[in-house]
């Protein structure tokens, strides 16, 4: 999915809690995952100036989940470690942050560079 207009971003949001709701996530673990996509879609448009969102339905030792990889073509993030800590905005928000998002799902993983751009991918699983 394109993120490259906030209409994109409600849209890839909506996407993926369809998607969830389809796969049967409980409310709670639904609600946590859209809300990280949510924080890294917007990242994509703001900080990586555009970028995609891929959706994947995973199946591993007999549990069900999804994971979205988010990649921009941006500026990249000079200190990750930096980026991750909680307070840290370079928009002057309050926002969740990438750390917010990392705590709210089962898996995280971000690769930046500086000059060539940033991808995230975060995994959901669903509870059984």
């Amino acid at each position: 999915l394109e993120i490259r207009t906030s209409d994109q971003v409600n849209g890839a949001r909506k996407f993926i809690q369809e998607l969830a709701t389809k796969m049967a996530f409980g409310t709670l673990e639904r609600t946590k995952f859209v809300t990280a996509a949510s924080e890294l879609a917007r990242n994509t448009l703001v900080h990586g100036k555009g970028g995609t969102v891929t959706v994947f339905e995973l199946e591993r030792d007999g549990r069900t989940g999804i994971k979205l990889v988010f990649a921009d073509q941006g500026p990249g993030i000079p200190n990750i470690d930096r980026a991750m800590e909680d307070g840290y905005s370079t928009a002057k928000s309050m926002g969740l942050g990438l750390g917010g998002a990392r705590r709210l799902v089962n898996e995280f993983d971000i690769t930046s560079t500086v000059d060539v751009g940033t991808t995230v991918s975060i995994t959901q699983w669903k509870r059984r």
